[in-house]
């Protein structure tokens, strides 16, 4: 009887050890090209890490932090504050990895050419004040959390006393849309995105222009719920880890886009833990 218990516990481990390992990725840009490339991804990681890999996409950055709690993925591509809220939800958790421009990350003020306002090197230009202004998603680090930061401090004043008309557009593409098409004068976008729709030549930069690039701070990174070793063998976590930091194929860099990754901590968020609770979006 003794070894019927043994090989039931062997069997135990090897299901478990055979579990789909799921991850996703917050929906910052136009949701059907993050499909096509976070397919790639899982494909590769599936290969470097012996288990079946499957991408799940979800509609907002609400969902992949309640995807990440929930255990229906076990790693997700976090922004920074998305990153906070989830490692606070679920214990052990950990950012592995980071991009090697989210150390020193940005946003981009942009404005339609329309409503005349002079770029600077400096500080956000006054001439933002009354015109109307769009943020990306509620919980984006790049797109609100800091940008919202620089608006208080520049002003010492919230967003809807700054601006006549404050919104929201969800995501960093179709921020750059509202404000290229007049919807909106100005709004806040990560860099990346800015950068890598200019060079697709999706963006008119004859009606929208960048005014102001923030200070650095942190943001993105990969996050892996902190009982992976139990579920899919012990030292799965650090293969995981290496496997992002192993990514090099530019056509996988380019589903992010990043350069590529390095190591990061919990501790390297901790300005931006500071910051959503300064301005009340972390409790």
């Amino acid at each position: 009887m003794r070894w019927l218990f043994a090989l039931a516990l062997m069997l135990v481990g090897s299901v478990s050890q055979a579990d789909t390992f799921r991850f996703t990725a917050i929906p910052d840009e136009d949701q059907s090209r993050l499909v096509e490339r976070f397919s790639k991804v899982a494909d590769y990681l599936s290969d470097k890490l012996g288990v079946e890999v499957e991408y799940v996409p979800v509609t907002s950055y609400g969902a992949a932090v309640t995807a990440f709690r929930n255990d229906q993925v076990q790693l997700a591509w976090f922004g920074g504050l998305s990153g906070v809220q989830a490692r606070r939800l679920v214990p052990g958790s950990q950012a592995i990895a980071q991009g090697k421009e989210d150390a020193e990350f940005r946003s981009y003020f942009i404005a339609n050419t329309q409503a005349d306002i002079a770029p600077s090197e400096t500080a956000l230009p006054e001439a933002v004040r009354g015109h109307s202004f769009t943020f990306g998603a509620k919980t984006s680090t790049s797109g609100r959390l800091m940008p919202e930061h620089f608006i208080r401090q520049r002003f010492d004043a919230a967003p809807d006393k700054v601006f006549s008309r404050v919104g929201f557009s969800g995501d960093h593409s179709r921020t750059i849309a509202l404000v290229e098409s007049g919807t909106y004068d100005v709004g806040a976008v990560n860099f990346t995105v800015w950068q890598a729709a200019v060079a697709d030549g999706r963006v008119d930069t004859d009606k929208v222009a960048v005014i102001w690039k923030s200070p650095t701070y942190p943001d993105y990174q990969w996050t892996l719920r902190g009982d992976v070793d139990a579920r899919y063998g012990e030292g799965f976590s650090a293969k995981v880890r290496q496997a992002l930091l192993d990514m090099t194929d530019p056509a996988l860099l380019e589903s992010f886009p990043r350069s590529g990754f390095i190591p990061a901590s919990n501790a390297d968020y901790a300005p931006i833990e500071e910051v959503g609770e300064s301005i009340g979006v972390l409790r």
